[in-house]
């Protein structure tokens, strides 16, 4: 069957309901308008041209066509209704209004589809039709099209249904605008990050650097300015300032209190340059000194400060201080920016960093303390048993040679990165064979992967998934062999690491430390990881991304052969 067939949509119970009770209302009035119960025929024949619209409302053709057929049957009915009312004694033809409140059913229709201009077009449509069907018609020897009251009734019915229209257009214009105004996070993020990219790309250096950027502000003003001594500062919490940048000879001691009673000070709270004939130093030696303090203020914020010293008195006067004035007011959107820029990396590589860090202080840190321990044991009995003392040295020669081993497999591990060439699967399997040949590993290695690749972030926490479970496997499980599995098919992953080694009952706390960090892993790409014994003994751990395009055909397969 076509997915297009299947994937129809079915008439709405409350577009239903609304149809029915709309017909039985114009059915009731017309009875009321006519007593004749021939003139329900023009009902039923509403009904039938609603029903395409109603079954298939989102084709492109049936849906459009059955509305007009629906107004075209109520023009006719309207304008026969309007004549056989007349002729039972009805004023003017005011018998269409007994069938024309069903015009609100094929425009409101459209209105809540969004498809304001097939809206208009049905009135035009009713319009015409009810002038055609007013000339065919004539009651008494007269054309109904004479008579105004007729034509007041359909005027009132078209005209308030444009109305409704109207303001269903106005209303879903207003809730866009407001969609608009609403924030939208992710969107606005990426549009950002993006135009980050293109623009540090764009840069000198192609960098977003703070130090960089100031220490090219300072060349800038020397050019403008004498400076024997400068630095271009930064607030870093706690009411202090940090050096980004300084400039001359000498290394100075630059205030960087901002309680502080200083020029710097007052250019931070006042956002205005300030002008001193002392200097900004804690270092100063003495004698003649002209300083300049120019706050870097992007939009309403001080993002920074620019401090110039000059050996002599009267240095910066007002045609000077504009100059430097006129150089800082970009750099310090470009300064913000950078700050900015490096604040967001700090974020992103500051939960890598507390990882590597725990590692390292459960790792490496740990094993280190116990070589010095060896160390003593060794020294305090060099004296008494030279043999004793030898295996010791020889017990922590082994040692060291161990942990050296690990730390120059923690930086393969950091590395160690997808190739956008190679794929995942390489990657993981370049790393599964290093460390298996470091511990003295079997490694069997199943690889399947598609030409089709997942996001490079996605890639890359496998990646770090996959690591940790083959580290696991070589320092905690004591296992000869191990198995990796990897199986790429997009949105699809699979990735299994297994070992014949002791299995989960024994492992140390920092393996299962290891196993908290894979979970988290998982979870931020919205994968699954499982961790189960394998058979006859070892541990198999997986982590599954999506379900299996072949594990749904199968399914599909054995569904089709079941029926």
């Amino acid at each position: 069957m076509p997915a297009s067939t299947s994937a129809a949509p079915h008439p709405h119970p409350l577009a239903a309901a609304a149809r029915l009770v709309m017909l039985a209302l114009v059915a009731i009035l017309t009875l009321f308008a006519t007593r004749d119960v021939t003139q329900l025929w023009w009902i039923a024949l509403l009904a039938v041209a609603g029903l395409p619209s109603l079954l298939a409302p989102q084709h492109r053709l049936i849906g459009p066509l059955s509305r007009v057929a629906e107004v075209v049957v109520l023009g006719l009915a309207a304008s026969q209704v309007a004549a056989v009312a007349s002729i039972g004694g009805t004023v003017d033809g005011l018998g269409a209004s007994a069938v024309l409140p069903y015009l609100a059913v094929p425009v409101t229709v459209t209105a809540l589809r969004r498809r304001f201009s097939e809206g208009a077009a049905l009135l035009a449509v009713t319009a015409a039709t009810l002038l055609v069907g007013g000339a065919l018609t004539e009651v008494g020897g007269e054309r109904q099209l004479g008579q105004l009251g007729y034509l007041a009734v359909c005027a009132q019915w078209l005209i308030l249904a444009a109305l409704g229209l109207y303001a269903a257009g106005t209303l879903q214009k207003v809730m866009a605008v407001r969609g608009e105004g609403k924030p939208q996070p992710y969107a606005e993020a990426t549009r950002l990050l993006t135009q980050l990219r293109t623009v540090a790309r764009q840069l000198p250096g192609a960098t977003l650097d703070p130090g960089g950027i100031s220490e090219h502000l300072l060349e800038e003003l020397r050019t403008v300015a004498r400076a024997d001594r400068g630095a271009v500062l930064s607030a870093s919490g706690g009411g202090r300032l940090v050096v980004l940048a300084q400039a001359g000879l000498d290394r100075v001691d630059w205030e960087t209190t901002l309680d502080a009673d200083s020029a710097i000070a007052d250019a931070w709270a006042s956002q205005q340059a300030q002008t001193a004939a002392r200097s900004q130093s804690r270092s100063h030696r003495g004698g003649d000194v002209s300083a300049l303090i120019v706050p870097l203020v992007a939009g309403v914020r001080t993002v920074g400060l620019v401090v110039l010293e000059a050996d002599a008195a009267q240095a910066y006067p007002p045609p000077v201080v504009s100059r430097v004035t006129a150089l800082t007011r970009p750099a310090a959107l470009r300064l913000e920016a950078a700050l900015l820029f490096d604040e967001v990396r700090s974020l992103a590589t500051n939960e890598e960093r507390q990882r590597l860090a725990r590692e390292i202080h459960d790792g490496v840190a740990q094993e280190l303390v116990m070589v010095g321990y060896g160390i003593d044991n060794a020294l305090a009995t060099v004296f008494d048993d030279a043999d004793e003392t030898a295996e010791a040295l020889r017990t922590l020669r082994g040692e060291v040679t161990r942990v050296i081993t690990e730390l120059r497999l923690s930086l393969f591990e950091l590395r160690s990165e997808v190739d956008r060439q190679g794929g995942l699967a390489a990657a993981i399997a370049e790393y599964a064979r290093t460390v298996g040949a470091s511990g003295g590993l079997r490694v069997h290695l199943s690889l399947d992967e598609s030409t089709a690749r997942l996001p490079a972030a996605t890639e890359a926490e496998l990646l770090r998934i996959a690591q940790e479970a083959v580290t696991n496997a070589r320092k905690h499980a004591g296992a000869s062999n191990l198995w990796v599995t990897c199986e790429v098919d997009p949105p699809y992953a699979q990735i299994e690491v297994s070992d014949d080694g002791q299995g989960m009952a024994d492992q140390r706390p920092d393996g299962r430390y290891g196993l908290a960090i894979m979970a988290e892993r998982a979870e931020r790409i919205r994968g699954r990881l499982e961790i189960r014994p394998r058979q006859p003994s070892g541990t198999t751990v997986a982590v599954v991304l999506g379900t299996s395009p072949r594990r749904d055909n199968l399914r599909g397969s054995a569904a089709a052969e079941g029926e």
